[in-house]
């Protein structure tokens, strides 16, 4: 079991969405919260909604800029405490065709989707095993980083790199008292398709209006897709639990299991015959 109470959480992209309802799940459950996130309203919205539950502390922060990510850390352990919950949440969605990707969009997207999961990691991970007080890292993948499918070449980059990044560490952390979960959403009722489409740097490649058509078609069909997906809070509680359990897999429903089942099924048809 992993202690909570009066433990300090830092969550990435916890102003809205998954992020949120992490937050809400721990300071429920009787941990300081710190949040970060670049979209500051509704930082301010989610510290007014936690603030009568336990102690909150907000800031604005691009989880690539490492050196931000390191003041912004030294400021919550100064006022919360050191943390010893780490939860990287910070996520965007977006992609193209492989053949409409450009150099900017792969970095924006990696510079999000992994560079800062390995910014939290590197930031906070020496220090818990310093302190060797235990703690737990929560790292946020997807559905995506189990299975590929066409047209997701951007995100499933990202997301498998932050599974296999995610099972090396619980692999290494167990002595140490820290544990790992690897969160996997599949459809999950957040507007995180209309929050990427706001940031994400514009395909620079032209495209013919069929293209533009099917775009806007994909975009269109996935946000109905999340919108009957489970609740962001469901989710929360899930977190919540695996935290408290040690609980290194967490899947939020059972949609990907035919296509993890091909996947594995054709890793190991693979392998030559003995």
């Amino acid at each position: 079991m992993t202690d909570i109470v009066n433990r300090t959480a830092f969550i990435t992209g916890g102003a809205n969405g998954i992020g949120r309802s992490i937050a809400k799940s721990l300071a429920g459950a009787g941990a300081n919260i710190a949040l970060v996130d670049l979209d500051a309203d509704a930082l301010e919205r989610t510290k007014a909604e936690l603030g009568n539950m336990t102690q909150v502390f907000t800031a604005v922060l691009d989880v690539r800029n490492r050196s931000a990510y390191a003041s912004v850390a030294a400021e919550v352990e100064a006022k919360l405490g050191p943390v010893s919950l780490l939860v990287n949440n910070a996520g965007v969605a977006g992609g193209a065709p492989a053949d409409r990707l450009t150099y900017e969009v792969w970095g924006w997207s990696m510079g999000i989707n992994l560079d800062g999961v390995i910014n939290g990691v590197q930031t906070f991970l020496p220090r818990m095993i310093e302190r060797g007080a235990g703690g737990h890292i929560v790292n946020t993948a997807s559905g995506a980083g189990l299975y590929t499918s066409a047209g997701n070449a951007l995100y499933c980059t990202a997301k498998f790199a932050v599974v296999g990044m995610s099972e090396a560490l619980g692999a290494e952390l167990e002595h140490h008292g820290i544990g790992v979960t690897l969160l996997c959403p599949g459809p999950v009722a957040t507007d995180i398709i209309n929050r990427t489409r706001a940031v994400q740097p514009k395909v620079t490649k032209p495209m013919s209006a069929e293209q533009r058509s099917e775009v806007f078609a994909k975009n269109d069909e996935m946000k109905n897709y999340l919108a009957k997906g489970v609740p962001p809070d469901a989710v929360g509680e899930m977190t919540l639990t695996a935290i408290r359990d040690n609980l290194f897999y967490v899947h939020t429903d059972r949609s990907s299991i035919s296509r993890i089942e091909e996947r594995g099924k054709a890793l190991l048809d693979a392998m030559p015959v003995a």
